[in-house]
């Protein structure tokens, strides 16, 4: 069982409840209808703080346990999956001001298993928010940019972007992922773009704008993800 950390424990009343963000687990924000469809179906991708996975298999987050609100004591599933290094991903429904947590019974409803849903939410992904775009940015390295600055790092999961983007690089990609509102890449061949990455991602990762997501550096290489660079190890 996992035990939610301070940041994630508002969420809990909201997967539970079929909301959002924490704001309007505080009666912040009105209650909002959102669409459940496949059509509708994302994905995020979140930070888990000290994890070091070394393969790109989904496996499930496991039951969560959180408080709500009110100071009750609750437990709840939802379809999170340990992805890769230290991130972890999320199958959300999108609302025009929150998010909603896919369940597994939202999956099983929909007739889709967690590898299905992933690819889904990707080509949704694309579908609602535009295919992504890259400019040079500095150092050598290049940064890409979204019409949904929020989501630009959903766009890590977009295999079919990237894979067009190594056909003119044989040896890989280098990407940095260090918030969620960043995503800057080096082609693996120049090793001072990549040492450049390297202070890069530690300094985003420490004190960029957004909310931080990993301190890791990934390799994309003839279709596939792994860990160039290991995260760092969790702080007490």
């Amino acid at each position: 069982m996992t035990r939610l950390g301070q940041g994630a424990r508002a969420l809990v009343a909201l997967a539970l409840a079929g909301g959002g963000l924490a704001a309007q687990a505080a009666g912040a924000l009105p209650a909002e209808t959102i669409d459940t469809s496949a059509a509708n179906l994302m994905v995020v991708l979140r930070e888990s703080a000290g994890a070091n996975k070394q393969d790109e298999a989904l496996a499930p987050y496991g039951r969560l346990q959180g408080t709500t609100a009110d100071g009750r004591r609750v437990e709840f599933e939802t379809s999170w999956y340990q992805y890769l290094g230290d991130m972890h991903i999320r199958l959300v429904f999108e609302g025009s001001k929150t998010l909603q947590s896919a369940s597994p019974d939202d999956l099983a409803r929909l007739r889709l298993s967690p590898d299905q849903a992933l690819r889904l939410a990707v080509a949704n992904l694309r579908r609602l928010h535009g295919a992504p775009v890259v400019q040079p940015w500095t150092a050598g390295l290049m940064e890409v940019r979204t019409a949904a600055p929020e989501l630009t790092s959903s766009y890590f999961l977009d295999r079919e972007f990237w894979a067009s983007l190594q056909a003119g690089h044989p040896e890989g990609l280098v990407v940095a992922v260090p918030r969620r509102g960043g995503l800057v890449y080096a082609s693996a061949h120049d090793e001072a773009a990549v040492a450049s990455l390297r202070f890069s991602v530690a300094a985003l990762y420490a004190g960029g704008p957004g909310a931080r997501l990993s301190s890791g550096l990934y390799l994309f290489k003839d279709g596939r993800w792994s860990v160039f660079q290991a995260p760092q190890p969790a702080v007490d």
